[in-house]
């Protein structure tokens, strides 16, 4: 079984363009299920010293399912199904199984939970929180603008190169999940957030150890990592004194939700977004129930 997992993990990058994140953590659950089974002494072939993929069946994979669900969320056991879901297919595209274990295997049912978001007072207290006379302050300043004004996820932020950004068509190409590209437009205040600390990069970091591509950076000169991110949003949240718990993927949310308070359309919203599929952007609309309903009562005739 490792030597698949090895495979199927060269495939990911190869064939589904899959990204270094998503790899690792796909090998990671694929990983912990070899080790589960090995334990267990299921699907060994005789005195094999390792697991037979097409002697797992359906009872072992619910076997460690259950076993997880002890000690993890909902959330985290559906997301390793999924996983082991697409090896196993790539197995059996591949031929070295002749049925799928997972096959009829449904993911645990979770509670449905609308995404953390700010009002739009708090984005805005958010947004001037970093101080203006600083490199460091100037590039957060940026950092937070980007994320409100195009609704990145913060992988996808600390990604862009300043090739990436066309102030003139105030657009920006985003590399998104799977490696897909999307053109997202850029306000004006987030352009101008961008220009004033690209004029104290040089205070930042020193040239000679500096990464020219990289929009954002540390003061050692490299990319900003997704850590690094949360930290400064953390930061920033505590010194402006909102008191809901953000994280810098509730900025994402609150730029779906700002639009969608706005009148933007859904599948608008779903192409700035980056979803594959409508279903992920249409939580938007729980949260946005309060104005539904009062838009409802104003226009329907027998409200």
């Amino acid at each position: 079984m490792q030597a698949l997992i090895d495979t199927y993990a060269r495939a990911l990058v190869v064939e589904e363009n899959a990204s270094p994140h998503t790899v690792r953590n796909y090998v990671s659950d694929l990983r912990q299920l070899r080790a589960f089974l090995l334990e267990r002494r299921l699907g060994l072939d005789g005195a094999a010293a390792d697991v037979a993929v097409d002697r797992v069946d359906h009872l072992a994979i619910r076997a460690f399912m259950t076993d997880l669900l002890r000690r993890n969320s909902k959330t985290s056991v559906g997301r390793k199904l999924s996983a082991w879901k697409q090896f196993f297919r790539f197995l059996l595209r591949r031929g070295a199984i002749s049925r799928d274990p997972t096959a009829g295997i449904a993911t645990p049912k979770k509670r449905q939970q609308l995404p953390v978001h700010l009002t739009v007072d708090d984005t805005f207290r958010l947004l001037e929180a970093p101080p203006k006379d600083t490199p460091a302050g100037l590039r957060d300043r940026a950092l937070l603008e980007v994320v409100y004004s195009c609704g990145l996820r913060v992988a996808e932020l600390v990604g862009l190169d300043w090739t990436d950004i066309d102030g003139g068509l105030e657009l920006v190409r985003v590399r998104g999940k799977g490696g897909k590209e999307r053109l997202v437009p850029i306000g004006r205040k987030a352009l101008a957030a961008l220009e004033a600390y690209r004029g104290r990069v040089a205070d930042l970091c020193p040239r000679r150890l500096r990464d020219e591509k990289a929009v954002f950076l540390n003061r050692r000169g490299q990319r900003l990592t997704t850590r690094t991110v949360a930290r400064l949003v953390d930061h920033y949240v505590a010194a402006s004194g909102i008191a809901t718990k953000a994280s810098p993927h509730a900025l994402r949310h609150s730029f779906a939700t700002h639009l969608l308070n706005a009148g933007a359309d859904l599948r608008a919203i779903q192409e700035l977004l980056g979803h594959a599929s409508l279903s992920t952007t249409q939580k938007y609309t729980h949260v946005n129930l309060d104005q539904l309903m009062s838009v409802y009562d104003k226009a329907h005739p027998r409200a």
